[in-house]
């Protein structure tokens, strides 16, 4: 289904690799599922990413782990090692593909954290990102000097200002061919001195951002080149996507200056039914009865042990301000949810467990490859999104079968390169190099 002689050029389609890490989408029991923390594992799915053409290869960070009823959190148990460590290492063993890691900007600093990024962005030959995140969460803040202080309004303040100092920093470089000092007081941070880095070849590192509040939005839409989703439903994509798009002009910027990427998950079949029977056989492991309960207790707030996970919900109402679980987002209005969750079972006739499995599934790509490649298409096409972070439910192999059986399929319809145009993230993503701050009289930007 390649473009005819004389078709317009079809919108292409950017994608992404996320390493499963620790998440409810990994299934653990798997034959096929390796370690998480092993370099052969990283390495495989990197390499994979690659030969598939992608943008970039993508870590998630967990700077504490998770807690339950006070312990720690089965799916948890494995850890997270630091992305940047990690990514430095892949950036020997791959040749294009783009490097993301995520990296809290509550708990770092300025300069500290740009030097880094610097090091791998000249490590990699330009290919290095961050996906900038924030947290008030005093829980995870007890692992950290100042403590979990940061008031949840500040968070974006603070990020705003660290990065916009990053980007000051990455100008300012011993390149220049004389010296280019920074000299910044602000809310948050004092910075003067000069950057011992040069400019990398792409300019700056691609920032990515994955908040979905309306402060998250404008951050994204005033900075990001990038913004990781949620939204992977096919009309709250669209709504998404023209929300967003709709902020840059405010900034002075136009809408092919930010990918919007959804996290998705995909599951293939020769046939419609088997890719949905199996999609279905992956539900079920991704939760256990024992993990049904506890993905109930998080909305409940409550000890709910002494229920059966092939019986009915709780016709009780949760605790809205219970401390049962630690180290997550808090569910702003459990209740609803619990009453939406106790209409869908009562309506469907559905167990706990079932009820669960129906309403975190995570499978937004179920059929052939044809299938799967034709719906991917139209998400673009109808501006639902820019490309997709596939999350694979099994570490390191889940995305060969998306690489070796999806992504020819999206070349035949002309919608996904080939090869690789050029060497840097910002290539692969279309995005321009950063203009470099002019000089002032005093040699400062």
């Amino acid at each position: 289904m390649s473009p005819t002689p004389g078709e317009p050029h079809r919108k292409q389609i950017h994608l992404a690799a996320h390493f499963p890490g620790v998440n409810n989408t990994t299934v653990w029991a798997h034959d096929r599922s390796e370690s998480q923390i092993a370099f052969s594992s990283f390495a495989h799915l990197a390499r994979t990413a690659e030969r598939g053409l992608f943008d970039f290869f993508f870590l998630a960070e967990g700077l504490r782990l998770r807690e339950h009823k006070g312990r720690i959190h089965d799916l948890d148990v494995v850890g997270r090692p630091e992305s940047i460590t990690v990514l430095n290492a892949l950036a020997a063993v791959t040749d294009h593909l783009g490097l993301a890691a995520t990296v809290n900007a509550t708990f770092n600093e300025p300069y500290e954290l740009a030097r880094r990024f610097a090091s791998l962005d000249h490590l990699s030959g330009g290919r290095a990102a961050w996906n900038v995140v924030t947290t008030s969460d005093a829980f995870t803040g007890e692992n950290f000097r100042r403590g979990g202080y940061l008031d949840r309004a500040d968070r974006y303040t603070r990020a705003a200002e660290f990065l916009s100092l990053a980007r000051e920093l990455w100008d300012t470089g011993p390149d220049a061919g004389r010296p280019r000092p920074v000299d910044h007081h602000g809310p948050h941070f004092t910075v003067r001195g000069a950057f011992p880095v040069p400019r990398s070849p792409q300019g700056h590192p691609v920032v990515i951002q994955a908040g979905d509040s309306p402060e998250g939005r404008e951050f994204a839409a005033s900075a990001a080149d990038v913004i990781f989703t949620r939204h992977s439903g096919l009309e709250a994509g669209r709504a998404f996507y023209a929300d967003v798009k709709g902020r840059l002009a405010a900034h002075g910027r136009r809408p092919d200056d930010l990918k919007i990427m959804p996290g998705v998950t995909f599951v293939l079949g020769d046939t419609a039914a088997e890719a949905q029977e199996h999609a279905a056989e992956i539900r079920r492991q991704q939760v256990s009865p024992q993990n049904a309960l506890l993905a109930l207790e998080q909305i409940w707030g409550i000890d709910l042990s002494s229920y059966d996970p092939d019986g009915p919900l709780p016709d009780i109402d949760p605790d809205p301000h219970s401390e049962l679980a630690q180290g997550r987002v808090k569910i702003a209005d459990p209740k609803a949810i619990a009453d939406k969750w106790r209409a869908l079972s009562r309506a469907k006739g559905l167990s706990l467990r079932e009820t669960v499995i129906e309403t975190t599934g995570r499978q937004s790509f179920i059929g052939t490859p044809e299938a799967v490649a034709a719906e991917m298409d139209t998400f673009v096409r109808t501006d639902a999104a820019d490309g997709f972070i596939l999350v694979p439910h099994l570490t390191p192999g889940g995305l060969d079968p998306f690489v070796d059986r999806v992504v020819p399929l999206l070349q035949e319809r002309g919608v996904f390169r080939t090869e690789y145009q050029g060497h840097t993230l910002r290539s692969h993503l279309g995005l321009p190099e950063p203009a470099r701050r002019p000089l002032g009289e005093d040699g400062r930007p």
